[in-house]
Parts: C-alpha cells; structure tokens; sequence
C-alpha cells in the first residue's frame, strides 16, 4: 500500500470538528474505501486551547492557514474557513501553488474565485474539489462533473438554501408571519443572528454560480445573477399560493437561451404536485434536465456538521484513489465567456398582488392595461383585506391576479402603467410561476 495521504485541515467548526471524527473513527471507512491510509497530520483554527470533543494529541497545530496550507507535512489541504477573500483565499492560493491537492466547502470563494484558481490547480496538476460547497451531502457537484458528461444540460433548478426553505414551510404550515418565522430559525440556529446572506438569496446565488458553469461549461459568472429575497413574502402571499394549489419557495435557476445564459435567484410559485414543491423544512433538493437522462432530482440535508463533513469526506476519497477531474467539468481553456441573457424576455406564468383604490374605473383599468401588453389573466381574486388610505378603511380593495404565459417585460410595463394611473396604493408584488416537473 502507497504511504498514507495526509490531511491538513484549516477551521475546527460544526464541519471541521465532524470531519475529525469521520477519519478518527475506530472503523476507519475512509482508508478501507480509499485502499490507503488516511490521516490527519495538522490542523489550524481560530482558537487554540478551546475545549473539542475531539482528540488532537499527535497532530501539528499551526498558526494560521497559510503556514498550513504550504506544509511538507501534508498532501491536501481542507479549507473549512468561509469567506471568498481574506485567509481563505491567501490559503487556498498558497497551497494550489505549492502542488497540494485542496478540498474546501466554500461556496463564496469558489463563486468569486472559481475560474482562477480552477486555472492555477490546472497548471499544477492538482486536484481543488468542492462536493460539500453545495447542497450539503448531496453529490451534485459528482453528478454534474462526472456522471452527466455526455448530457447537454437544458436547465438546473432547486431549493438551495435551508433557512428559507423553513421558514416558508413553517409560514404555511402554521399560519404565522415571515418575521415571527424568522425570530424562531434564529431561535433553534437555523438562521444567523444577520439572516441578510440566507434570506437575501445571496447564498443560494453563491451556489447556482457553480451549477451553471458546471451545467453550461461557461466561467463562473455570480455578478450576473438576477438576485431576489424572501424578506417581503407575507402570509398572504403563502394563503393565496396554498388556494391556487402552489407553494412558494426560493428557487435557484440557470437555463441557457437563445439571448444567453439566464441566472435568477428569486421566490417562485410552483405547483404542490411537483416534485420540488413537496420539499418540506430544511431540506435541500436540485434538479437537472439534460437530453440523455431526461429529469434528475437530488434530494437530501444542504447543511449541518454531519452531512457536509460527509461530501468532504467524498472528495478526500477520490484524492486518495488518485481520482482528478477539471474542476468545472473541462478543461479552464475550453470554459465559455459566459454571456447573460436578457432577463426581461423571461417567459411564464406570475402572480399579481395590489391594493387598488376603490373607485370608479380603478378595476377596468387593470384589466386595460393588462390587455394593452397581451396579457391574459387566468384568475382575479377581489377581496376586502386591503390599505387603510388616509385613515379610511377599506378605501384600497386587495387584488389577487394570475395571468397566463406572459413576458416579464410586459408584466412590468403592465405595473409601472398602473402605478402611473394613480389607482395603486403602495407598491404592486410580482411572483413568477415555475411550470416545473
């Protein structure tokens, strides 16, 4: 048997710490599976003398990450800091330069970063994986890499992002509001304390950036991503969704079009029958359409100490088989410019809510407007649940609109018209609806 593979593993966190047990483990399943040893030679972390359930009796601490990263002692090096700048980076670097294999969970640095230091590991002829930058322990990154090589992939799709995934399944579930929703994800340490990088969609983006290169063979183009929250889903978004039989999630998209290539991170309506509409709580799911294998989906935990330890554990694996791919599926020199599409001839169904003033020709003149852009309404709900206007209650009518298949450029035309009329009482909302498998 070769000489052990050697670990050095910077950030002792959730992950970090789950990592160490994996290879600790008295079973030892990662050098039985990998038919060589395994074994942690040097570790690093912010604090020194902090209490771990762990033994690190044997293992050379280092100072800081970059001192790590450049060590004789060791064969790869497991990035587990976070952040797309900073000691993250500066490591990384350091070790792809210095012929370390790199395995890092890093969404962030990879979305920013991606395309360099895919190029640097290529001129070096090492390995940089990132099975767990993704989805947790779902193997998409494998799937897409290497199992899907002879698909041309059509369009990748899913729920990315735990956080938002719970706390829309709770709105509905239990009829309470986004922010008490919100208040309770932070409570059992779904959400962070600044819940902006989940809610916002930011880090759904980070990851649909990897997907789309790995889907289209473009460079890694995060900037590019039309970026829309969860922040103004209200509870009577998620009760007019449940009536017209669709649920609301965050959804992460890529497709390629005649235009370019579409990125959009955003809510979406999708039908409670689909697959990716009955994804509850903080699981994770990813789509793939492809010409071959026609509909894939992946589903399974996107976060948490054990299940991204375990994606890690995948990569390490591979390095140690001597498994090496191109990082985004093919060589850097092949990667695409990536050219983004014009997101305003996105086409699809949407939904409309907005306070309408209560007065004579305020309801004609949604439906006149609507008409001026082709745009055929499926359903109109009228109801009383609207804005107090200058103290007067019930003065604004809450209105419900579905339309048909329409152009987003068209919808916002139809708004911006309306608005412009003078009829809308503060600002109209928009949700797309994704006609999904």
């Amino acid at each position: 048997m070769s000489h052990p593979l050697r670990l050095g593993i910077a950030g002792l966190g959730t992950i970090g710490a789950a990592l160490v047990h994996i290879i600790q483990s008295t079973d030892n399943r990662l050098s039985v599976s990998s038919l060589r040893t395994v074994e942690i030679t040097g570790v690093t972390a912010r604090t020194r003398n902090k209490e771990r359930d762990f033994s690190l009796d044997g293992i050379t601490w280092f100072e800081d990450a970059s001192s790590l990263a450049v060590s004789e002692d060791i064969d790869v090096f497991v990035e587990l800091i976070g952040g797309d700048e900073g000691p993250a980076r500066e490591s990384v670097e350091k070790a792809l330069q210095a012929g370390k294999h790199v395995v890092t969970a890093n969404k962030a640095l990879l979305a920013k970063h991606g395309v360099a230091l895919a190029k640097l590991a290529e001129e070096k002829q090492v390995s940089l994986n990132y099975e767990a930058a993704v989805a947790g322990g779902i193997p998409i990154i494998k799937t897409m890499r290497e199992a899907m090589s002879g698909n041309k992939v059509n369009r990748v799709y899913g729920i990315m992002n735990g956080t938002c995934n719970y706390i829309l399944t709770r709105m509905e579930d239990e009829k309470i509001t986004f922010e008490d929703c919100l208040k309770d994800a932070q409570r059992l340490g779904y959400a962070e304390a600044d819940p902006t990088f989940d809610i916002g969609g930011h880090d759904t983006a980070h990851k649909l950036s990897l997907l789309t290169s790995l889907a289209f063979g473009c460079e890694v183009s995060f900037s590019s991503i039309y970026l829309e929250g969860i922040e103004e889903i209200t509870l009577s978004d998620i009760e007019a969704a449940n009536t017209l039989g669709y649920r609301i999630k965050l959804l992460g998209v890529a497709q390629e079009t005649e235009s370019g290539i579409e990125q959009r991170v955003h809510p979406a309506m999708v039908s409670k029958e689909s697959a990716i509409g009955q994804v509850s709580s903080v699981t994770n799911a990813v789509a793939v359409e492809a010409d071959q294998v026609g509909s894939l989906l992946l589903s399974g935990p996107g976060a948490g100490g054990k299940a991204t330890a375990s994606a890690v554990v995948g990569d390490i694996a591979d390095i140690a088989r001597g498994l090496k791919v191109p990082v985004f599926g093919r060589p850097c020199a092949s990667l695409k410019p990536y050219e983004r599409a014009r997101m305003r001839l996105h086409e699809g169904g949407y939904y409309i809510a907005l306070d309408l003033l209560d007065k004579p020709g305020a309801f004609a003149g949604v439906a006149t407007r609507m008409a001026e852009r082709d745009i055929s309404l499926k359903s109109v709900v009228q109801n009383q649940r609207g804005k107090e206007v200058d103290g007067i209650k019930n003065q604004a009518q809450h209105v419900v609109i579905i339309t048909h298949e329409t152009t987003e450029k068209a919808i916002s035309e139809a708004l911006e018209s309306l608005i412009n009329d003078g009829n809308v009482v503060g600002k109209p909302k928009m949700i797309r609806i994704e006609k999904l498998d």
